[in-house]
């Protein structure tokens, strides 16, 4: 085909122009996102901000969300209610322009909303385009006003006895559109009313509404609006959910604001209270605004951006920090999430410089100094900006991108938390204090981790190994089969070379217990010989520089006696790798060996050999017994109970513990990480009080015998 065909054959004929909700239906990723169970909720999260809006704006108290049995969601609001008069350039009642027209709405700087979440005006436009049928019910002036939609068309559904339903006999609305009125109301009470059914044209049927996803962020949204009262209602009976059994109803309501949040948020001890860091500040930008006429003209508009920050730093290395704008969550970050790094870096470091004496910090010295994540290490922080009008990338609002919010918040951080950093009172001075410790020990930990990574690779045997004298090292270099076993004592040590495998099995001893980690510092954990050895051999860092690619075994076996004293060190090699090694335990390369406690010699019938017997438990051995006695064969009276690993000799030792044929290992599972952390804080803690009640609540239990004395 020539040139001049190809171009005639292209006319303007070709080109489509899609008018309103067309083009919201022909492409809805563009609007939501995705079409699977994302956008279903981003639909959600449209009906359910707009009512937060009304909140926000002081016009609201309660909202109820119900998602019934037939798949629809209904969204109850005590707002003012949706407009019902006739918007003059239209000529359609309010109700019609905000569910029917994009980009229409009341948050285009009209004054009806300061600040608020939709700012598209889209939302409600999009939700009934991709909806197959929805409804609205609107209390004001004393009446109720209702209208419908069938996939964003206004009309009449011709509904029976059995209530409304999306297919049942639709009639549109040809020449006039109208809001029906359907009731009375006192002359007091306003709200709002949607109910839609998601349009399975649109949605494929495997998409369903998460009932986790819409409490955490129903929670969270009563966080930020203290005072808001939320409710949600599961009418659906999935398998799974809460509401499998019958109607499940939630209500949430919260008083404290972004400090309750952060509250809940934590997942470790405090280091710090929960700080409240709160300021404004006002920026000037020019956007388009309607005149008398209709058009479009640019000016200078006076923005004030208002800042809440709740921060609080914890014992531990992971961080939490969660970003709002006019109560919408912005899990990309963006302008604002920026300017709270910078202000939190450029606060904390000169801290650390007027504190240079008491920390040991050297100013001259390049490499000593302050990086981001040692300070973002251990903290958990909700920041929230409310602003009129505030520029997003996208429809989906994960990232703010009205750039003076950065210069605002940063100034709000370094103003609020630099009077918290020098403050006089004792209390909040003690808080800085160790604040401060706790970040240069982070900012030494990866100086540390850094270091050991570059020394910690495996050497062949020409090279010299920089790794501890006194371990025992294996011949493979194949990180899926090497296994390192960490050995109570030197006397098990002894025992254990002689019954591995030295081609894939090492051994590092430890010296009884070791440290603490829960109650200490990270710089005495890193002091600590012994933590610092176990560091050094597995070769994968610690903390939050931790790369579980670089761990030179495939299996931390915990190898101690069986008793109590072994439990205890089991608990504190644990505590160790929960800690600043979690990942190896994410992944299930923990495990905990099992050694037998009694060794039966079962005497042999004629000229046969003795058989030995091995039992791993009290209840194991008693069993045996019986089941030896009740098949007529002999034992030796004085059966062996093993104190520890010391008294077995190599073969014992290699037949009932370290050889992967015969053996039995205990996998270090964490299914449910924050009852974990309880129960390490309750065990490992710096509260003695806990840990008293604990064990005499559970003395009973103790059997004397077990005790080594």
């Amino acid at each position: 085909m020539s040139t001049a065909s190809a171009e005639s054959s292209y006319t303007a004929r070709h080109l489509s122009v899609l008018e309103g909700l067309e083009a919201v239906r022909k492409r809805p990723g563009m609007y939501i996102g995705s079409t699977d169970s994302r956008g279903l909720m981003h639909c959600l999260w449209e009906i359910i901000d707009n009512s937060v809006d009304e909140a926000l704006a002081g016009n609201c108290s309660t909202i109820h969300v119900v998602l019934h049995e037939d798949q629809s969601v209904e969204v109850r609001d005590d707002g003012r209610g949706i407009p019902v008069d006739i918007e003059p350039k239209t000529g359609l009642t309010g109700v019609e322009v905000v569910f029917t027209k994009l980009h229409a709405g009341g948050k285009f700087g009209g004054g009806s909303y300061a600040a608020s979440g939709g700012l598209h005006g889209v939302g409600a436009s999009v939700v009934n385009a991709l909806s197959s049928r929805l409804d609205v019910e609107v209390d004001r002036g004393g009446r109720t006003h209702r209208m419908t939609f069938h996939r964003g068309e206004p009309g009449v559904f011709d509904d029976g006895p059995a209530g409304p339903r999306p297919d049942a006999p639709f009639v549109p609305f040809v020449e006039n559109s109208e809001l029906a009125l359907v009731g009375k109301v006192a002359r007091g009470r306003t709200g709002t009313r949607v109910r839609y059914w998601a349009d399975r044209q649109v949605f494929p049927a495997n998409a369903v509404f998460s009932y986790d996803e819409l409490v955490t962020r129903i929670r969270q949204t009563t966080f930020l609006v203290p005072g808001l009262t939320v409710s949600v209602r599961d009418e659906r009976r999935l398998p799974g959910t809460p509401g499998a059994d019958g109607p499940h109803e939630e209500t949430f309501v919260h008083h404290g604001g972004t400090r309750d949040f952060v509250e809940f948020l934590a997942p470790d001890a405090p280091v710090t209270d929960t700080w409240h860091l709160t300021g404004s500040g006002t920026f000037t930008e020019t956007v388009p605004v309607l005149d008398d006429r209709g058009h479009l003209l640019p000016q200078a508009v006076t923005r004030e951006c208002e800042v809440d920050i709740a921060l609080r730093w914890g014992t531990g290395y992971d961080t939490e920090v969660r970003t709002f704008v006019n109560v919408i969550a912005t899990p990309k970050g963006g302008s604002h999430l920026a300017g709270f790094e910078a202000g939190l870096l450029r606060t904390v470091r000169k801290a650390v410089d007027a504190n240079a004496r008491r920390l040991k910090v050297s100013s001259k010295d390049t490499s000593e100094r302050i990086e981001k994540d040692d300070v973002l290490a251990g903290l958990t922080a909700v920041l929230t900006v409310r602003l009129a009008e505030p520029q997003f990338e996208g429809q989906t609002k994960e990232v703010l991108g009205t750039a003076p919010v950065r210069a605002i918040v940063a100034k709000v951080v370094d103003t609020e938390l630099n009077r918290l950093l020098t403050s006089p009172k004792r209390d909040e001075k003690a808080q800085a204090s160790l604040l401060l410790d706790k970040v240069v020990a982070e900012m030494r930990a990866r100086l540390s981790a850094r270091k050991q990574k570059e020394i910690s690779r495996r050497k062949n045997a020409l090279e010299t190994s920089s790794l501890p004298a006194k371990l025992a090292d294996c011949r493979s270099d194949d990180v899926d089969r090497s296994e390192l076993f960490i050995v109570e004592g030197d006397s098990a040590l002894g025992t254990a070379k002689l019954a591995r495998s030295s081609d894939f099995q090492a051994l590092l001893p430890i010296r009884g217990k070791i440290l603490n980690v829960q109650k200490a510092s990270v710089t005495d954990m890193l002091k600590n010989a012994e933590c610092a050895a176990i560091i050094q051999v597995i070769g994968a860092g610690s903390g939050r520089s931790f790369d579980l690619d670089a761990a030179r075994y495939g299996k931390i076996v915990l190898m101690t006696d069986a008793d109590v004293d072994g439990a205890h060190i089991r608990t504190l090699l644990l505590t160790l790798f929960f800690r600043y090694m979690r990942p190896l335990i994410d992944s299930g390369r923990v495990y905990a060996a099992v050694p037998p406690l009694h060794r039966v010699e079962v005497i042999g019938a004629g000229s046969r050999k003795n058989e030995y017997l091995y039992t791993y438990s009290e209840e194991e051995l008693r069993a045996t017994l019986k089941r030896l006695d009740r098949a007529g064969k002999r034992y030796k009276d004085d059966i062996q109970r093993y104190k520890g690993l010391g008294e077995m000799d190599a073969d014992q030792l290699a037949e009932t513990t370290m050889d992967p044929r015969h053996r039995t290992l205990r996998r270090v599972r964490m299914e449910h990480a924050e009852v974990a952390e309880r129960v390490f804080e309750l065990l490992m803690g710096s509260d003695v009080a806990p840990r008293k009640d604990f064990i005499v609540a559970g003395a009973h239990q103790l059997d004397p015998s077990r005790i080594d004395a």
